[in-house]
């Protein structure tokens, strides 16, 4: 195979991996904002969880896990072909920190989320019956979640942002957006537990009637 066989042939096979690493990201973005849609909806709702909901969450958590999976692998694939293209110098790209460091947290994030938060909230039977070191836990994994998958896509068709800036400038706006998201989510669930408390007595009272 010449030179330039070789060459096509790489990138032909860096697209086909990049379009895979791209649908696997896609798939666990829908997946998160689903749920988290789900959640808010269910915050409103004041709804508990049913034995569907759990099946749905297990179902939701392993799909995610499947599609983190994927993306290492092929994210691994992709820095090997660039690798050999570019050298080692490839490595010294700040953007492709940012999307390690990114990837990374949202690997034990997805631990915590399948051994600790997942089984908490299945045995409480809804978010607002978790303690309050537990829901606050519960929370922060799922809006660290939602922006970390939406950051890493960003990062990940942002081109331009190659060798431009350096990581720390990269990933300035990370953590905002997560303490933002988080609290929104704590305004959000202390509102339903408010609302919780002043219907507990009308209940009361309707029953007692």
């Amino acid at each position: 195979m010449s030179l330039i066989e070789n060459k096509e042939f790489m990138e032909f096979l860096r697209l086909g991996v990049v379009y895979v690493h791209l649908v696997a990201c896609c798939v666990a973005i829908g997946l998160v904002l689903t749920s988290d849609i789900a959640m808010v909806r269910d915050l409103l709702k004041r709804k508990a969880f049913t034995e569907h909901d759990h099946a749905h969450m297990e179902s939701l958590q392993r799909s995610v896990v499947v599609a983190l999976i994927g993306l290492w692998v092929t994210g691994a694939a992709i820095i090997g072909i660039d690798y050999l293209g570019k050298g080692t110098e490839y490595f010294m790209n700040p953007k492709l920190h940012a999307k390690v460091i990114i990837v990374t947290l949202l690997t034990y994030n997805g631990i915590l989320l399948h051994r600790l938060v997942l089984p908490a909230m299945q045995k409480a039977g809804s978010l607002l019956e978790l303690g309050f070191s537990a829901r606050m836990l519960a929370l922060f994994c799922g809006s660290l979640s939602a922006v970390s998958w939406m950051y890493a896509a960003m990062l990940g068709v942002g081109r331009p942002l190659a060798w431009k800036y350096s990581l720390s400038e990269l990933l300035m706006a990370y953590p905002v957006l997560i303490v933002l998201g988080f609290l929104a989510m704590v305004a959000l669930t202390q509102r339903a537990k408010r609302q919780n408390t002043l219907d507990v007595p009308q209940w009361t009272n309707a029953a007692a009637h």
